[in-house]
């Protein structure tokens, strides 16, 4: 056993992130199942809805899960109540301040896991309290820092600085990938692309497919005056690129994104007028499979890349 998953009581120390319109009840207990910790996201659930899925997660999965909170969710006390209401033993946070909730789950027996894009808030989260730090890359998709840093830069630079688990996240979807985080100093790594193209994932089948035929360039970070997040091209794309070529202000960005364009995208399958969010990392993504499958395929990669590079000598 290992930091992750002795901190979690998992086999293998991969987390699924809780991404939003993807990461419903049958993902997070499918990665439960296979021996990861899966999330079930809750951004993009209204308090009901999440109270739902967690029911539905515990009748699916014995093993450990947990649930991704965004700290500026605008019903956040309602949601953390029904957190503990139903008795979730792991909560990772993340959007916000980790000092103005860590304390009151801990004191409940939660574990908090915090979010963050640099070693300045990594330091913030573990002084906050939190058990564990997944420090992201700006590979990443979806809601992302702003400083751009990449998780080959990211980690071992946030290792340096905390002495908590760390978690690795951004640009990994097989073992290679996970290997190399831990390499650098992580103690496990958080996959939210790779489980995005699932079986079991909560998004639109054309959504699913779409990914499979990203690239590399074909994604990129924007709207950095509102949220940084990372999307595939496509019409929505160009048109924030297009208003940028006039010096949008922040609200003119506003009035553009709307509201429920992420679940336009990638719930309800709208590939032009939708905001898609997906990493780098997709150009690597080439079959939407079951779960169970996936991480069985990461755990070969990883111990058979593993017993290459012991070989290696110079």
């Amino acid at each position: 056993m290992n930091k992750i998953t002795q901190l979690f009581n998992i086999k293998y120390p991969i987390i699924q992130g809780g991404m939003i319109w993807n990461s419903g009840y049958k993902l997070a207990s499918g990665v439960s199942n296979a021996g990861g910790l899966g999330l079930i996201g809750a951004g993009s659930m209204y308090p009901d809805v999440l109270r739902e899925h967690i029911q539905k997660c515990k009748k699916a999965t014995d093993k450990p899960f947990g649930v991704n909170v965004p700290m500026l969710y605008p019903n956040i006390e309602e949601i953390i109540q029904i957190i503990i209401e139903e008795e979730v033993k792991i909560v990772f946070t993340s959007a916000g301040n980790p000092k103005t909730w860590t304390s009151y789950l801990k004191e409940r027996g939660i574990i908090v896991v915090h979010v963050v894009s640099s070693s300045k808030f990594a330091l913030k989260a573990q002084e906050a309290g939190v058990d564990a730090i997944v420090a992201e890359g700006f590979e990443a998709g979806g809601h992302n820092g702003r400083e751009e840093t990449t998780t080959f830069a990211l980690i071992p630079m946030v290792k340096e600085q905390i002495s908590i688990p760390l978690i690795a996240a951004g640009g990994i979807a097989n073992g290679k990938g996970m290997l190399a985080a831990m390499v650098l100093g992580a103690d496990g790594v958080q996959m939210g692309s790779r489980f995005a193209a699932s079986h079991e994932s909560s998004s639109h089948e054309n959504f699913k497919k779409t990914i499979l035929n990203v690239k590399e360039g074909d994604t990129q970070l924007t709207l950095k005056e509102l949220a940084p997040v990372r999307l595939i091209k496509n019409k929505f794309y160009n048109d924030i690129q297009e208003l940028y070529s006039k010096c949008p202000t922040s609200e003119d960005l506003k009035i553009l994104l709307g509201r429920a364009r992420a679940k336009k995208g990638m719930f309800e399958g709208d590939l032009i007028e939708g905001e898609l969010e997906i990493g780098q990392i997709a150009g690597l993504i080439h079959e939407i499979k079951p779960v169970k499958d996936i991480i069985e395929e990461i755990i070969l990669d990883f111990n058979t890349t593993l017993g290459k590079a012991q070989n290696l000598s110079f």
